[in-house]
């Protein structure tokens, strides 16, 4: 039972590219379970949500599923739809008027179902909340919670579009239009994003540069000596900006730090985090060849330089 709720528990977070959040569009890593997925575009690295189980779960025998609505197969008539194609039913009402944003951080009890009434993943039966960004999961997600309040409960009947696809290209999705019952327990707002740095635009006179192009600096010293290598998996809290002051990704903003292999994410990335060492924070300018290019063939990755802070937490 462990691995197969924990395996589905994975399948709601739209992956996040860390730094592009680490799924597909981090700056760095590449998607991992270790990050969760956010919507905007964050630096390959990871990467965020945002939501991974929390606490391993003793073996014990696998349960039966819960039963699925007599609704599963379709949206009934009475169902609500959006612009977008999510359609869903309030089963019970909130306990308030205000609603998450879309970097808020949710608690919710979720049930999944395929339409021909098979459970994929519920937090109800591991008998934990899930907790996450609301910019970090499937798209019918992040739209559905921010039309709910503290205390709702609502059945979604989501459109492959707006979840995995009908082929799914992540390894255990569920395909097609998919159904879930979901109670919103509780949110918090966001941190507030950092500050744009005023140098942004153009590494200072006092930035270190490397061969390869890499200027950093300094922010904050670190409390270790010894540096991550390639083959490493650190752990990282990140800000990225372009060099017009737009940030395009933040785990600070997610509230939720990013573990990743140092070798797969941007070469900047790779490069800067190895001059590091545990409890340091660094700015970096990253030259376009060493990040997505001038024109990236990656959709929603930033062009040309990109400015990081990065605080290296810990590695392994």
């Amino acid at each position: 039972m462990k691995r197969r709720m924990k395996r589905g528990y994975l399948v709601l977070v739209a992956m996040l590219a860390v730094p592009l959040s680490a799924c597909d569009q981090k700056p760095a890593p590449q998607a991992t379970a270790d990050a969760p997925a956010a919507a905007s575009a964050k630096p390959a690295a990871p990467p965020t949500h945002a939501a991974e189980p929390t606490a391993e779960q003793p073996s014990a025998p696998e349960p039966a599923g819960l039963p699925a609505p007599p609704d599963v197969a379709a949206p009934p008539a009475d169902a609500q739809k959006t612009a977008s194609g999510l359609a869903f039913k309030v089963l019970t009402p909130g306990k308030d008027k205000e609603h998450p944003g879309p970097d808020d951080k949710v608690k919710v009890h979720y049930t999944g179902w395929t339409t021909d009434g098979k459970m994929f993943d519920s937090s109800v039966l591991r008998g934990e909340p899930a907790s996450f960004g609301v910019g970090g999961v499937i798209k019918g997600w992040t739209e559905a919670l921010q039309l709910m309040s503290k205390g709702e409960k609502r059945r979604l009947w989501i459109p492959g579009n707006l979840a995995y696809g009908d082929r799914p290209m992540q390894p255990g999705a569920p395909a097609g239009m998919l159904v879930f019952d979901v109670e919103l327990l509780d949110f918090a707002p966001a941190p507030k994003p950092p500050p744009v740095p005023k140098d942004v635009k153009a590494p200072p006179k006092a930035a270190k540069k490397t061969a390869s192009g890499l200027a950093y600096e300094v922010l904050q010293k670190g409390t270790g000596t010894e540096h991550p290598k390639p083959t490493s998996r650190v752990t990282v809290h990140y800000t990225g900006w372009t060099t017009d002051g737009k940030m395009f990704d933040s785990s600070i903003v997610r509230d939720e730090p990013i573990t990743f292999p140092l070798g797969g994410v941007i070469k900047g990335w790779t490069e800067g985090v190895q001059l590091m060492v545990k409890g340091e924070k660094a700015r970096f300018w990253i030259p376009a060849e060493l990040a997505y290019g001038e024109k990236p063939t990656r959709p929603g990755a930033p062009a040309g330089m990109l400015v990081f802070d990065i605080e290296l937490i810990d590695f392994r």
